[in-house]
């Protein structure tokens, strides 16, 4: 199936200008061929000559199409989250903590058939302050996610008024990513351990919804999304 779709409009990372179905067929033959040796040999040892030999096309013209490593992991980013908004539009009507459960959920479905390259990957997603989830070059897609969740507490029917929802919302996505790198490292059959974590992480949101009602929690939650915004988004906080 073509993930991508191609039209015109100003260029992103890793597309050449005035793509074909013949172009945008070898890249997603590129793409496949550069995530499956990431997945096999981890994203330092593998290089752009060896996913262009692996491939069988020439070197230049791969550049063409992910003139880095890092066009790569741009084009990982978009694909999954635009997949993940997809679904996650599915999101039903209710409580937040049921919204959220599902935004998570749909999280972990949309990036199951990936695991074996994000496991590769963890080191980048994690510590790379260029290419990881935090990057700023990579801000298109963590906001598409980010957005999911804040919009599955602030949409819901028992939303905390501003800014508590929209700083739950974040709080929330933050879970998210522990879980998912839970879930990265989760060495049980068939990740037990990950469906026992989100079933935990469940029973315990009640009670986290009735804190909210204590002022002393909702003024934590909000300094703790300054903090976040600032310290992980790159985001400053006007005082």
């Amino acid at each position: 199936m073509n993930v991508f779709t191609y039209i015109v409009k100003p260029r992103r990372p890793g597309r050449p200008p005035g793509p074909t179905a013949q172009g945008a067929a070898t890249r997603d033959r590129l793409y496949a061929t550069a995530m499956r040796m990431i997945a096999r040999r981890g994203y330092e040892a593998t290089t752009l000559r060896e996913i262009a030999k692996e491939a069988r096309v020439s070197v230049g013209l791969l550049y063409r199409y992910f003139p880095s490593k890092q066009a790569v992991i741009i084009a990982l980013y978009e694909e999954l989250s635009a997949d993940y908004a997809r679904r996650a539009a599915d999101m039903q009507p209710g409580r937040w903590r049921d919204r959220f459960i599902f935004a998570l959920n749909t999280s972990l479905h949309v990036l199951q058939p990936h695991r074996v390259a994000l496991r590769a990957l963890i080191p980048v997603l994690v510590g790379d302050p260029d290419d990881g989830v935090f990057a700023a070059g990579t801000a298109f897609s963590r906001q598409r996610v980010q957005q999911v969740f804040e919009d599955a507490v602030v949409g819901s029917s028992d939303a905390p008024k501003p800014p508590l929802g929209e700083a739950l919302g974040r709080l929330l996505y933050l879970v998210h990513l522990a879980v998912l790198l839970w879930w990265l490292l989760d060495r049980s059959p068939k990740q037990r351990a990950t469906v026992a974590l989100v079933a935990l992480t469940e029973q315990l949101l009640p009670s986290a919804a009735l804190t909210l009602r204590l002022r002393p929690i909702r003024r934590f939650v909000v300094a703790l999304d300054e903090l976040i915004r600032e310290g992980l988004f790159g985001s400053p906080v006007e005082a």
